[in-house]
Order: structure tokens, then C-alpha cells, then sequence
């Protein structure tokens, strides 16, 4: 695996090889590259991935600061089933949803799993396509493509 100039690494207290397989079987273009052990660091372990195209690294080393909403992996979705795909994947196994599309996988990893034109409703010059996306979106779990999509078409006389 080549190494990016910026490449995301997860540091898990004792599952990254777990974790990097539950993750590879979710998303298309993945595989798990090398999985290192580090004598000379105990039961510590390096592993390499790939998730659609993109290298992660993470490492199982007896970590003592959980993961937590500061920093997350964004999914972006082309459709309603896409979505749906992802969101129940991740969270299969004892994962937990969370509010405006993000969840928290079984390792404690958190996700947004949102449409891909999401973005670029919110940031709509028109004002009032933009507030009423965000009015919609803050009141859903999981993303409703057709409600927002409806949210944004709306028309006001």
C-alpha cells in the first residue's frame, strides 16, 4: 500500500484487525493490505487497508481515550438505498445511530452516511432552499433522501 501524504489512522485498544475486516466486507473497492505484528510493542498490532479506493492504517495497542464525535468518516450516498445499505451495515452488531445521519459502528467509530448532493443543498445561495434542507435534516436519524430532496424543491407563492 502506498502511503498518502495525509492518510486516516484509528487507533483501537484491541480490535483493529477486527474492525478493519468488518469495514472491507462493507465497502465495495477494499481490502485489507498487510496486518504487522510489533514484537518489540507487545500484543501491539499495525494494520493496513484500503475503503473505496482510500488507505486507513489502524492499530490495536491498549488505547486509553475512546473514539468520539471530533473526528468522523463521511459516506457519501448516491440514493436512498445506498444509504440504507451503509447505515444498517455499520450499525449491525451493536452499532448506535445518532441524530443529522451519524452513527457510531460496534468499535465506536462515528459515520456520517449522508446523500451526496446534501452539501450542496445546504450551501444554496437561495437562502430558503438552504434553511428549510437544515430545518428538515435536524430532525432526522437517518437521512431521508426524498425529504430532503422535497425540503429543497419546495416552491413558496
Amino acid at each position: 500500500m502506498t502511503i498518502q501524504k495525509i492518510t486516516p489512522f484509528l487507533w483501537y485498544s484491541e480490535d483493529a484487525e477486527e474492525a478493519s475486516a468488518f469495514y472491507v466486507n462493507i465497502f465495495p473497492d477494499s481490502s485489507v493490505t498487510r496486518v504487522t505484528a510489533v514484537s518489540s510493542a507487545g500484543s501491539t498490532k499495525v494494520v493496513e487497508f484500503v475503503l473505496f479506493g482510500q488507505p486507513f492504517i489502524a492499530m490495536s495497542s491498549g488505547r486509553p481515550d475512546p473514539f468520539n464525535h471530533s473526528i468522523s468518516l463521511m459516506v457519501s450516498c448516491e440514493d436512498q438505498e445506498e444509504l440504507d445499505h451503509y447505515w444498517n451495515a455499520l450499525l449491525e452488531g451493536g452499532g448506535s445511530p445518532d441524530a443529522c445521519g451519524w452513527l457510531k459502528d460496534r468499535f465506536g467509530v462515528s459515520w456520517q452516511i449522508v446523500p451526496h448532493d446534501l452539501i450542496g443543498m445546504m450551501a444554496d445561495p437561495d437562502q430558503a432552499k438552504a434553511r428549510r434542507v437544515a430545518e428538515t435534516m435536524m430532525k432526522m436519524v437517518k437521512f431521508d433522501v426524498a425529504a430532503l430532496t422535497a425540503a429543497y424543491s419546495e416552491t413558496t407563492d
